[in-house]
């Protein structure tokens, strides 16, 4: 298959273009900084330099045309204020999600987070700053917004995330379950889904547990 991976240079999205190049699928990853194309073609990716920030539709649809899966695992990044979190998180997947639609792509996958339902609503709870409320409604409108559309989608709600060593085991449903969760068992648990085909249509929140993650993934149930 052809993946497309945004925000490819991220941590999570390095792993899994590792992974998924490994597995011998056809890799491109969406980057900003042409600093970043080496890095990914050690990885054995193919680098395309595009900023989705301020990129328009037409940009997106040529990048994503013949592709067979995209994912968005772009961030506005540690550091970065409110505006940012809005146009990034939520403006540059809805961009790509819009252009995969366009392009006939129709397999999307989208790295979401957990916390969602605490604003969902309009709801903001007690001393959440203004960053991190702007962080979760941008997440929040995202996901909204691939809802609706035509698309085979999965988003994935990781938990607390960490550099640990991978572990290989999940608990990974449709329920928020508090907990953390090492980056690249996040990268596994996706590139498995993109593999298998598994989550179309769901919502899933996964932290470190107890199942593998292929029995994981395979146990999710199959919506039509």
């Amino acid at each position: 298959m052809r993946i497309v991976i945004a925000g490819a240079h991220g941590q999570i999205a390095r792993e899994l273009g590792r992974l998924l190049a490994a597995h011998g699928h056809d890799v491109a990853g969406l980057i900003r900084n042409p600093d970043q194309i080496s890095d990914l073609e050690a990885d054995g990716v193919a680098p395309v330099v595009i900023d989705l920030e301020n990129s328009i539709s037409d940009d997106v649809i040529q990048v994503l045309t013949g592709a067979d899966v995209a994912i968005f695992a772009a961030g506005s990044g540690p550091g970065s204020g409110a505006a940012r979190k809005d146009s990034v998180d939520r403006g540059a997947a809805v961009l790509l999600a819009e252009g995969a639609e366009q392009a006939g792509v129709t397999r999307f996958v989208q790295i979401s987070s957990a916390g969602l339902d605490a604003v969902r609503g309009g709801s903001r709870p007690d001393g959440l700053d203004d960053v991190m409320y702007a962080y979760l409604t941008a997440k929040l409108a995202a996901e909204e917004d691939l809802m609706t559309r035509d698309l085979d989608w999965t988003i994935l709600r990781p938990g607390r995330l960490t550099d640990d060593q991978a572990v290989g085991l999940v608990n990974l449903g449709p329920s928020e379950v508090p907990g953390s969760i090492p980056r690249h068992d996040v990268a596994a648990v996706l590139a498995e889904l993109v593999n298998t085909g598994r989550g179309s249509r769901q919502a899933l929140s996964v932290v470190s547990g107890d199942d593998s993650i292929p029995d994981a993934v395979s146990a999710l149930p199959i919506t039509l």
